[in-house]
């Protein structure tokens, strides 16, 4: 017995429910979920086909950069012992001979290149 009468107050419950709400409303936001729907599958379709794209991209040159990225830390690796050397002859040199390099004010008349570093 209580069961059937909850099982009424439903009904009446969602009948009135009904009576609030506006059929063709109700079919306009239908309408407007189904765009969005759609765009929203475009735009995941679109990026989906964007990332594979992506993909194949970068396995295609991942391997160079590796190389590359290993080649530049070796080449790195090499100028920092040469640099190394540089200073330490250069600081023999010093030490036999302290004429050897122009100070600063001599280096300034002698060397007339640009510096490509400042901008002007």
């Amino acid at each position: 017995m209580e069961e059937k009468s909850i099982r009424e107050a439903s009904k009446e419950v969602s009948r009135e429910f009904k009576t609030l709400v506006n059929s063709d409303d109700l079919d306009s936001l239908k309408q407007l979920q189904y765009l969005i729907l759609g765009r929203l599958q475009d735009s995941n379709a679109v990026l989906s086909h964007f990332n594979e794209y992506s993909e194949n991209c970068f396995a295609e040159v991942s391997g160079d950069f590796s190389r590359n990225t290993r080649l530049l830390r070796s080449m790195k690796s090499d100028l920092d012992y040469i640099f190394q050397k540089l200073r330490s002859m250069k600081a023999k040199i010093l030490a036999t001979y302290p004429d050897a390099f122009p100070d600063e004010s001599t280096r300034e008349a002698l060397d007339q290149r640009p510096d490509l570093e400042m901008p002007h």
